[in-house]
């Protein structure tokens, strides 16, 4: 496991401890958690343009207009 130290304003090093205390979980937990979430996002985006380069634009735009609509119901 990694060590990794990074700077924060005071500010929001008291606003994500108050955000970690508010969740019950250490801030190392809280930023294991956003790394996961920001990953997955990442990983997410990644397979969608690896799959959207070699697709049928046209089937991806259907698919795209199918989701707005269930997203906004």
């Amino acid at each position: 496991m990694a060590t990794l130290t990074i700077r924060l304003s005071d500010d929001k090093h008291q606003r994500l401890k108050a955000l970690a205390q508010h969740r019950h979980i250490s801030l190392n937990k809280l930023f294991e958690e956003f790394t996961i979430q920001a990953l997955t996002e990442f990983d997410s985006e990644s397979r969608f343009r690896a799959l959207a380069a070699k697709g049928d634009i046209e089937q991806g735009l259907r698919l795209l207009d199918k989701l707005d609509i269930a997203l906004s119901n």
